[in-house]
């Protein structure tokens, strides 16, 4: 399981996905999960494996595919690129970083965002955060023109962050860009894999949803067309041990296990359904670290207002650094994350399930 889990990790972060241009993440998950896939007009894939009995229950396995990233709103004459951010991001992780771009072609174009040196900053500069608007792209062209002939770029193409999987002296520890949420897209396919030779009762649908960063647009769409009875999502959420963050305050440290969202302002959980999952956490000897977060947001949002409302939790693998160019998990807690689901999994029957919405 380990070095299969080092191989989703490196191939799903690396995969190309930005939000709207989702297409080549979703070519590797489809074929990863292998037959059956199917597709919704919003670009979600769905991958169905039966249960057992006619009242088997409709379990959604979710995470979303996009990564954030940017898309090119204009191409100056001098050959920069202007851009707009699909998904959030903060003017001080960006100066100087790689980025690629995919072009119509499906070429991939190498670039760095533009950055003035110390030397040529006054000291008002120097401690000012500059506006992602005022930011641009270099490719290395002389002209727009240059930009459009030449490299194939042009407005409306889209670029992510350019960051290399790694491990790190800790083998343990690992860094990347897109560990949001593409953790969550591994933990979607290992699972799928591992319930195929499991006993199961309910009906498992792993979704991989389009446009999270932009406002939960696909899982809108998944739970219409799925209408399930129960939903899991997948995150790869903030951790929160970072320098100078008090002890108390941290709801996801790396290497203390699975995290288990209660509620954020946009989503509040089914206690039922949590109950269940910390029942099973307990009974497998799986550490679970509750979060309840004042800031933020999930699929979740989307998914438990659906139709008559859908019983929803958030798992996740605490990753430090999300929404930069290097984020960092720990697989212990991606291998727990996975160990938990696949038992909750196990557990899930119509009695179950009936039981959360049993008031």
């Amino acid at each position: 399981m380990k070095q299969r889990a080092l191989e989703l990790l490196e191939s799903c972060t690396q995969a190309f996905g930005v939000s709207s241009d989702e297409g080549p993440i979703r070519a590797l998950i489809a074929e990863e999960l292998g037959a059956p896939i199917d597709y919704d007009r919003m670009g979600n894939l769905y991958h169905r494996q039966p249960g057992k009995g006619k009242d088997a229950p409709v379990v959604m396995v979710e995470a979303h595919m996009d990564e954030i990233g940017f898309m090119i709103r204009t191409i100056t004459p001098d050959g920069y690129l202007k851009f707009v951010t699909l998904g959030g991001w903060w003017g001080h992780v960006l100066l100087a970083q790689r980025v690629r771009i995919r072009t119509r072609a499906g070429d991939y174009i190498i670039g760095v965002i533009s950055s003035t040196p110390p030397h040529q900053l006054g000291p008002a500069q120097k401690d000012k955060v500059m506006k992602i608007d005022h930011m641009c792209i270099d490719v290395g062209a002389t002209s727009a023109d240059d930009v459009r002939e030449r490299f194939g770029i042009d407005v409306g193409d889209t670029a992510v962050p350019d960051a290399p999987f790694s491990q790190l002296q800790n083998p343990d520890m690992l860094l990347s860009k897109a560990f949001d949420n593409r953790v969550g897209v591994s933990m979607m396919i290992q699972t799928a894999e591992e319930m195929r030779s499991r006993k199961h009762s309910a009906k498992l649908v792993s979704v991989a949803a389009v446009q999270e960063e932009l406002g939960t647009r696909g899982a809108q769409v998944a739970g219409r067309v799925l209408q399930p009875d129960v939903a899991i999502v997948l995150e790869g959420p903030p951790a929160d041990d970072l320098l100078g963050m008090p002890v108390a305050e941290q709801q996801g440290a790396l290497g203390k296990g699975p995290q288990l969202r209660l509620m954020d302002p946009t989503a509040v959980m089914n206690r039922g359904l949590v109950d269940f999952v910390r029942d099973v956490a307990k009974a497998e000897d799986i550490p679970l670290q509750l979060a309840v977060r004042n800031s933020g947001g999930t699929d979740a949002r989307a998914l438990q207002v659906h139709g008559r409302g859908v019983p929803t939790i958030v798992l996740g693998v605490p990753a430090r650094y999300i929404h930069t160019h290097n984020a960092m998990i720990h697989l212990e807690d991606y291998l727990q994350s996975v160990r938990l689901l696949i038992a909750v999994l196990e557990k899930l029957d119509r009695k179950a399930v009936e039981s959360f919405f049993t008031f």
